[in-house]
């Protein structure tokens, strides 16, 4: 090895051993700043008392004291002379010397007094206070050791100790007064400059009381991808949940902005705690446009990583403005190219579905969103019955009947629109209920969950994963996300809390990719909605959906054929107009009923059912129920 690498190694290993010691006098800065304060705040103290006119008044109380005490003394033997000279107790010579006794010692009781506040207000420098005690534990000790041993075992050890204590006292000052080497780098902003000075440990300990902080101690601040981090020692009566209750008075030490994201975790041992502020993210200058080889919903704030979704129930919600419908984009636009899924889009406010009307079933009016519901539903009972008789526990997704994704926008506007006479919510509640192992996924969406009755229970019991973005208050955050989360804490659009994906109350936010271009859906591959067929056998694969009927507990349920006698069966309709008749008939009471029944389109229905009604061969009542029209010729027997 040559003289070069052996210098090399050489300095890096004293390089080493530096960072090392230097890492280890940081560590320990914090633990002996509480001292250092009260040390230099009483130094203080003394020094500003330690004024000229305070000498002076020391000085006079002095020489008051020292007369007031000769004079007692003179006092006293004087009594003590006339005691002696005089037998009677009631002489005047022995009253008189009482007297003036009594007097002395009162005046010298009194001057030791003011003696006492004179020191008081000129106190001895902190220093020679700390001289003085260990002389008096040093000098006495040493002494009676020296008494109590032979030369030959005279041993010094109050003095060796005091001298220890002397050293440990002076370095733990030295340590508490230690400015830490906090390595900034140069790409630090003004504000990251600022934060990183008052955490230091010498001003948190300095300022913290006056904010009511007092009891806690930070360490060493760190400046990392995600922002900030600084662990926290907790004193006295202080554990996280307490200092995380009192994020406004952190925010008021360091002066930090109120939207700079502040967080406070459990540390790694207990009687500490972990501060993050949220200066940066993982994402700087990272591209956030979306494109169709993009995975997942966006990155990790925190981590940079890509946050991902399983398949399944979901609640995506946000406030208005907060980036709610580029969320649903980068969510349905894997299941818009999957073969093996379709989209149906139920849009209560009629706005977004246009943009996905080529590639997927859209919904708008109440009437249709109905329909398209009971056919879902009848999709899955199906599904049920198939799956029973392949013994299955879970549907297996094909070209033919795939995975299907029913997204609900906006949720708070369609519960709006249900009612009894046009049914929407008890067919979606019974989705949620039962059709994860159909694959049949509702994505429910709002921006109003604490509207009228807010998410129906039967759904959001049964969503497990939630997507929050930004929302309008902590009541909203609750409704959905539950107690300790704080999405209406983002800074601001395209962040969001994931919640059911193994991501906790401490996660990093996530930041959604930019999906805000309409021409990224309108540029989707072009492919046929999904529309519900089922064979004339009751398997798939033929023209008309089956009937449904209401159960018990609001559940739909495919309704069983009628079995009638072969001659009772009559010819089978051919033309849609037939079709319509006969589904009144034989008991369907709106438009809807009818649509369901024939499996015609609902406007065809309606066209249908205009004709017979001007034909007489239909009637129709004013709240829009239809029967068949009585013949007037037609004569009871």
């Amino acid at each position: 090895m040559d003289l070069k690498a052996v210098s090399t190694k050489i300095a890096d290993g004293s390089k080493s051993v530096a960072v090392t010691i230097t890492n280890t006098l940081d560590g320990l800065a914090p633990v002996c700043a509480p001292l250092a304060l009260r040390w230099d705040t009483e130094a203080d103290r003394r020094a500003k008392l330690r004024t000229p006119e305070n000498l002076k008044a020391l000085m006079d109380a002095q020489r008051a004291y020292n007369s007031a005490r000769s004079t007692a003394a003179t006092a006293s033997a004087q009594r003590r002379a006339a005691r002696k000279g005089s037998k009677n107790p009631f002489g005047t010579a022995r009253k008189a010397a009482r007297t003036a006794d009594r007097a002395a010692a009162q005046a010298r009781t009194e001057a030791r007094a003011k003696l006492k506040e004179a020191r008081r207000s000129y106190p001895a420098t902190l220093r020679a206070r700390a001289i003085q005690a260990h002389a008096v534990h040093a000098v006495p000790g040493a002494g009676a050791s020296v008494l109590m041993s032979t030369p030959q075992d005279w041993t010094l050890w109050p003095v060796s100790v005091s001298a220890g204590l002397i050293v440990a006292n002076v370095a733990a000052l030295a340590l508490g007064r230690r400015k830490l080497t906090v390595v900034v780098d140069d790409g630090a902003s003004l504000e990251e400059r600022q934060l990183m000075e008052r955490l230091d440990p010498a001003y948190w300990v300095q300022h913290a009381p006056d904010r009511g902080l007092g009891g806690t101690v930070t360490g060493v601040p760190q400046l990392g991808g995600a922002g900030i981090t600084c662990p926290v020692r907790l004193d006295g009566q202080w554990d996280v949940a307490k200092l995380a209750a009192a994020e406004s008075h952190i925010r008021n030490l360091l002066g930090c902005r109120t939207a700079l994201r502040l967080r406070v975790t459990a540390g790694e041992r207990g009687g500490w705690a972990v501060l993050t502020l949220g200066t940066r993210t993982a994402v700087d200058g990272a591209s956030l446009l979306w494109t169709p080889d993009r995975q997942g919903i966006g990155l990790d704030t925190g981590t940079g990583e890509v946050v991902t979704l399983p398949h399944g129930r979901k609640v995506i919600a946000g406030t208005s403005g907060a980036g709610k419908s580029v969320l649903l984009r980068t969510i349905l636009a894997p299941y818009a190219l999957d073969p093996l899924s379709a989209v149906i889009y139920l849009d209560a406010k009629g706005e977004e579905s246009g943009l996905w009307r080529h590639c997927a079933r859209e919904a708008i009016d109440p009437e249709d969103i109905s329909e398209v519901v009971a056919e879902v539903v009848a999709e899955m009972l199906a599904r049920r019955d198939l799956m029973r008789e392949q013994q299955i526990a879970t549907w297996r997704a094909t070209e033919a009947r795939p995975r299907l994704v029913v997204l609900v926008d906006e949720g708070a506007d369609l519960m709006a629109m249900d009612s009894k006479k046009v049914p929407i919510l008890p067919g979606l509640e019974q989705i949620a209920r039962q059709g994860r192992s159909r694959l049949v996924d509702l994505l429910w969406c709002t921006q109003k969950p604490t509207v009228g009755e807010g998410i129906p229970s039967q759904i959001i019991g049964n969503m497990s994963v939630r997507v929050v973005l930004q929302t309008a208050g902590q009541t909203e955050t609750q409704q959905i996300m539950g107690k300790g989360w704080q999405n209406h804490m983002l800074p601001g659009p395209g962040l969001a809390y994931v919640r059911g994906t193994g991501r906790d109350m401490e996660q990093s936010p996530v930041a959604v990719w930019d999906a805000s271009d309409d021409r990224l859906v309108t540029s989707l591959p072009a492919r046929t909605p999904w529309r519900r067929e089922e064979a004339p056998a009751g398997t798939a694969g033929g023209s008309a959906p089956a009937p449904l009927r209401l159960v018990k507990d609001g559940d739909y349920e495919l309704a069983p054929p009628q079995v009638e006698p072969a001659a009772a069966v009559p010819t089978q309709p051919s033309t849609n107009r037939e079709r319509v008749a006969a589904a009144i008939e034989a008991g369907a009471r709106t438009v809807a009923d009818v649509a369901l029944v024939t499996g015609i389109n609902k406007g065809t229905v309606s066209k249908a059912v205009k004709v017979l009604v001007e034909a007489g061969e239909v009637q129709r009542a004013e709240d829009g129920t239809l029967s068949v029209a009585t013949q007037a010729g037609e004569v009871s027997a």
